[in-house]
Parts: structure tokens; C-alpha cells; sequence
């Protein structure tokens, strides 16, 4: 009993130096959806939803905050789950909501929090090699102009309705 509490204190204390390391680029935790930190940037509350039988795309949402001093630019993504990834903004425009991909990217201004959700910013996973089921993750990989290549995981939330991811009930984490 002594031994393995010893155990799991010392493998808590350690994953929680890990986290705190903005220099370790930790991927997401599909369960617990955990931020990614990487340089300046923390990504948090990513998700996708469901897909109905047939989609040929997904979405993604998450939010995205620069602490740093200096703007950051997310250029591209790719995933595992589709033929490509598209950044885009949904927008009202004459009283119409329009969506359009952001071909060059979408800047991330120093200080700044973008928040990808529903009509608003968010990726656009097309051309699906497989559903996306309820529990299941996107597996994609965010290319930023300063922070680099960031791994981060979208857990599939419980209905394709979802505003928010399931594990924390819609909140941040903090």
C-alpha cells in the first residue's frame, strides 16, 4: 500500500511538471481534454461531433489563447481522419450566415483568444475516410508560422448537436 502511493504521488508530481512545460508540446488527452501548450500558445477545449452515415466532412472546434507578446498565425492542419483540412469563419453577411475558407490562414493576435465554435471560426475535416463516432478522436496535427507543428486531439462529443466538449460539460479547463 506505502509503495504504491508513493507511486502514483511521484507520477502525478511528474505529470504535472510535464504540463507545465510550455517546451513539450503535450498533446491532448482525449478523456480528460486536457490544453496543449506549446510556446505562447495553449489550445483547449477542442472537440468534434458525431457524423451522420455518409458525411463526407466533420468539424472542429477549440480555442486557441496567445499569451505571448508577439501574434502567431495557425497556417494549416492536417489530420488522420480526412483527405485535408481547411481552416474557415461563418459569418452573418445581409442577413445570410456564409462560410468561408481562410486559404491563408487565420492570425492569432498577441494576447489575444480566437475561440473556434459553432458560427463562427472552426475546421472543416473533408473528404472523411471513416465516421466520426460518438467517443472516438480526431487525430490532427496544427502548424502555426511561430509555436511549430502542434499535435492535438478533437474527442468526438456524445451528439452531433454538441456546442461543447462532453468531458467537462462545456467547461474550460483551467
Amino acid at each position: 500500500m506505502k509503495y504504491r502511493l508513493v507511486f502514483c504521488a511521484s507520477a502525478l508530481i511528474c505529470a504535472s511538471a510535464a504540463l507545465a512545460d510550455p517546451q513539450m508540446n503535450m498533446p491532448a488527452d482525449p478523456q480528460m481534454n486536457m490544453p496543449v501548450v506549446a510556446g505562447a500558445l495553449k489550445i483547449e477545449n477542442a472537440f468534434t461531433r458525431p457524423t451522420l452515415g455518409g458525411a463526407t466532412v466533420a468539424v472542429g472546434y477549440m480555442t486557441i489563447v496567445n499569451s505571448g507578446k508577439t501574434d502567431d498565425k495557425l497556417l494549416s492542419v492536417t489530420s488522420d481522419i480526412s483527405a485535408t483540412t481547411e481552416i474557415h469563419e461563418s459569418k452573418m453577411a445581409g442577413g445570410v450566415m456564409e462560410m468561408n475558407e481562410l486559404p491563408n490562414g487565420l492570425a492569432i493576435p498577441a494576447g489575444g483568444t480566437i475561440t473556434f465554435k459553432p458560427g463562427s471560426y472552426h475546421l472543416m475535416f473533408v473528404g472523411l475516410k471513416q465516421a466520426v463516432k460518438p467517443g472516438a478522436a480526431i487525430h490532427a496535427t496544427l502548424d502555426f508560422a511561430k509555436a511549430g507543428k502542434v499535435a492535438v486531439t478533437f474527442p468526438a462529443a456524445k451528439s452531433v448537436g454538441a456546442m461543447a466538449p462532453d468531458s467537462m460539460g462545456g467547461m474550460k479547463m483551467q
